[in-house]
């Protein structure tokens, strides 16, 4: 029973999620309370977040995710309801503790969530922003914590960018669960060689124009060897959507994509100066 609470949680997506304050703590070389607050408090909110939107999809994962809590059986919808609804509210009570700013932060991403998985999650692109918009902001929510919001909103920029290509990659995998749903997500809508080509782009733009936060001296000379490997890893994935937009093949380059934002990640912390010069022995 309670290992269905905890998959319904998504833990491992929500763990990705708090890799976005390490990452900032690790560029400001900040570590305290406040720090580990912020870290339980995306991981709460980010499970809450995938608990709410299973419970108002049950039925489309029925078909696309038949194993998932709700749709085997081993979490029943209302508890589902209740389970997530009182992570949100812890989250936003831990917020607060950290200040006004940080607590109005989690409040309004949990009323975003909630939204996003009763109505926008099915409307074409909306869901898609919102979902980057959110993972963006949670740099920024790190970087309001550790006084690095500039550097924070620059990281946050471009992992709304590549989350952008993964959530319209995904939504061609799970077509046919959509269009049960009634669901108007960009590959039911204008079909799958044209959401491919918008995923490529923005997989592109991020690949292309990474490199210029370290011309602009946002990160050190450490920041590029990482950034190379990732920039390989997303034009790999661009160039394998845009040769076989399929369903199977969306599900690969997911995958792809998740890899990719990994070791993009690895680069901005190598990039930050504390490290670089701790490394380096500057």
């Amino acid at each position: 029973m309670m290992k269905a609470y905890i998959e319904i949680l998504r833990p491992v997506n929500a763990i990705m999620a708090v890799v976005s304050i390490v990452l900032i703590a690790l560029i400001a070389w900040k570590f305290n309370l406040d720090v580990l607050v912020a870290a339980i408090i995306v991981f709460m909110a980010t499970g809450a977040g995938n608990t709410i939107n299973d419970y108002f999809d049950y039925e489309i994962d029925a078909v696309n995710r038949p194993e998932r809590p709700i749709p085997s059986g081993r979490v029943s919808r209302e508890a589902a309801g209740a389970y997530s609804l009182v992570l949100f509210v812890l989250a936003s009570v831990l917020g607060f503790f950290l200040g006004s700013l940080p607590g109005i932060i989690v409040v309004g991403s949990s009323l975003l969530m909630t939204y996003y998985a009763h109505t926008l999650k099915r409307k074409c692109l909306i869901g898609n922003l919102v979902i980057s918009f959110l993972t963006g902001l949670s740099f920024v929510f790190g970087g309001v914590i550790v006084g690095e919001i500039v550097k924070a909103a620059y990281i946050g920029f471009y992992a709304f960018l590549m989350t952008m290509a993964r959530e319209i990659i995904k939504d061609m995998e799970d077509i046919e669960g959509d269009k049960m749903e009634g669901a108007t997500t960009l590959p039911i809508r204008y079909g799958h060689r044209i959401s491919s080509i918008i995923a490529a782009i923005f997989m592109f733009t991020a690949s292309l124009t990474s490199p210029i936060l370290y011309i602009i001296n946002v990160f050190g000379i450490l920041y590029i060897p990482a950034l190379v490997l990732a920039i390989i890893v997303f034009i790999r994935a661009a160039f394998k959507i845009l040769a076989d937009p399929r369903k199977e093949t969306a599900g690969k380059v997911s995958k792809q994509i998740k890899i990719g934002m990994g070791i993009t990640f690895i680069a901005f912390a190598l990039g930050s100066k504390t490290l670089t010069k701790m490394i380096l022995g500057l």
